[in-house]
């Protein structure tokens, strides 16, 4: 059987101290018995289940539900405190006790039940029981505290070597994130060295292959410069070799022209003579200059071409 003892102040008397102790096979919902003292006096009764199941149906309340009300009315005690309330009224004998139950709403109160209470014979009795029950509840109370407190003073004890192995492991880690950072520091400056040097490698052979290109570039200009000014020179020697050949080759020799003289016949009339020779004349200075001509349109076609190669080679120097 399950009991429990709690301490009430009825609304009819505020100033007056009951203990009320309620106690069940089961559960509350199958019936329970009540006890109530002032220390001096005791009254005892009895609920039954028909009886709560007809509480509940005048209330036109669920069983479960009213159930539910009646353990936070009776049991639950200080927790309840104020959402309940408690109304006794003896006879001037003491004989029969009135105990009504109720709970309390924003605009009033309702009955949660009500029951007549008959006086023990020999209340001496029940304050003792009540007296031993308490004793009972404080061992109880005194045990379960010991146990917490062994339990406390373990969990503190793992709580301290948790706590150390913690500050530990964080002296663990901590050294070992300075070694990988000096590590990585090391690989770091290696890295970087490293990468100075190919940037340097890299910059000497592009200044090498550009030195290279320039010199090519150069040679190549001066060798086609050269070839473009020995070609110009050829042009103008043979120009000059052709312009004496016509000259010479046009103009006949001195004894030519004295044995002409002597063995031509009488002259009659020289204007005719003068004329036919100016015009034999004129048309030998005429080839000479024609001759000078086309000469000189191959040279300068030449010219232009060995110029273009020149110029081609160049862009495609440039262009690697």
């Amino acid at each position: 059987m399950e009991k429990t003892l709690n301490r009430i102040h009825p609304v009819s008397d505020p100033e007056a101290t009951y203990f009320l102790q309620v106690s069940w096979e089961k559960d509350l919902g199958t019936g329970f018995g009540i006890i109530l003292s002032d220390g001096q006096c005791a009254w005892t009764g009895t609920v039954s289940e028909a009886e709560i199941s007809r509480e509940a149906a005048d209330m036109e309340m669920n069983r479960e539900k009213y159930v539910e009300e009646l353990k936070k009315a009776l049991i639950a005690g200080e927790e309840s405190a104020g959402k309940y309330n408690f109304a006794v009224s003896r006879d001037e004998e003491n004989m029969e006790c009135h105990f009504c139950y109720e709970r309390n709403l924003k605009d009033g109160s309702f009955r949660l039940g009500s029951l007549k209470l008959q006086k023990v014979l020999s209340p001496a009795e029940v304050v003792k029981e009540l007296i031993g029950y308490c004793l009972d509840c404080l061992g109880r109370l005194q045990a379960k505290n010991e146990h917490l407190q062994k339990e406390n003073e373990r969990l503190f004890s793992s709580w301290s070597d948790m706590e150390k192995m913690l500050e530990k492991s964080v002296e663990a880690k901590e050294e070992l994130e300075a070694d990988l950072y000096n590590r990585f520091i090391l690989v770091l400056n290696e890295k970087k060295a490293k990468i100075r040097n190919l940037q340097k490698l890299l910059n000497e052979a592009k200044e090498a292959k550009e030195s290279a290109v320039g010199a090519k570039c150069t040679r190549v200009s001066i060798a086609t410069t050269q070839m473009a000014t020995g070609r110009e020179n050829d042009y103008d020697g043979n120009t000059d070799e052709e312009s004496e050949n016509l000259t010479q080759a046009s103009l006949p020799s001195a004894p030519e022209q004295r044995h002409s003289l002597l063995g031509s016949p009488d002259v009659i009339d020289t204007a005719p003579r003068r004329k036919r020779r100016q015009r034999t004349a004129k048309p030998a200075g005429t080839g000479a200059k024609k001759a000078i001509h086309e000469t000189e349109v191959p040279a300068k076609e030449k010219e232009l071409k060995v110029f273009n190669i020149y110029l081609g080679v160049l862009r495609n120097i440039c262009m690697r």
